[in-house]
């Protein structure tokens, strides 16, 4: 089991990168989400495929990484669970956004469990990594909301889920952050002796 320190360089520069990419995709999702999606159903409809797809993507391509989804069991099961979920949410947008919702919710559960178990995974290894942790257990609170939201007759649209992938961007800007910072303070040590 690797440590802190004996993490390679381009392993942590990686993880920086890959929580950036992932914030800044989901900070456009949002941004779209909240704006042109709002008046355009079908872009609407392909975005809410395209998050969790997006997400088992990252997930597949993060634990390529360190290993393949084989050695990174919660990864995989993200992967699993984020592909079943871009083809459910796909099969019932004809039935509406209840339907939707009620599938996001299920899914931001079962992934906020399973990114809590990578974070915890990789505090170990890499350090840094409360936010993730703190990340999936919001997960699984929004996941709660969205289906107490979807069991309700209240109008729902893709409005609901953007603070959701909200939440999410800013767990992973804080989780590169503090990497960034981490590195840094490591680097001017290692300058200093």
């Amino acid at each position: 089991m690797k440590t802190i320190t004996d993490a390679r360089a381009s392993d942590r520069d990686w993880l920086k990168i890959y929580y950036y990419l992932r914030f800044l995709v989901s900070t456009i999702w949002v941004a779209l989400a909240f704006t042109v999606a709002k008046a355009m159903p079908p872009l609407a409809a392909v975005m809410l495929v395209a998050y969790p797809a997006w997400d088992a993507l990252a997930n597949y391509l993060d634990a390529s990484r360190s290993g393949g989804l084989s050695r990174n069991k919660s990864q995989m099961l993200n992967f699993v669970v984020s592909i079943v979920t871009a083809v459910a949410v796909a099969a019932s947008l004809p039935h509406g956004m209840h339907a939707v919702l009620q599938i996001f919710g299920v899914w931001a559960v079962l992934s906020g469990l399973f990114q809590l178990l990578t974070g915890v995974r990789r505090w170990k290894s890499y350090g840094a990594q409360w936010a993730m942790i703190l990340s999936g257990a919001q997960s699984g609170l929004a996941g709660v909301h969205m289906l107490g939201k979807a069991a309700g007759a209240a109008p729902v649209s893709i409005g609901d889920i953007a603070p959701y992938a909200a939440f999410g961007a800013f767990y992973f800007v804080i989780s590169a952050v503090s990497l960034t910072i981490s590195d840094a303070r490591r680097r001017s040590k290692t300058v200093a002796a």
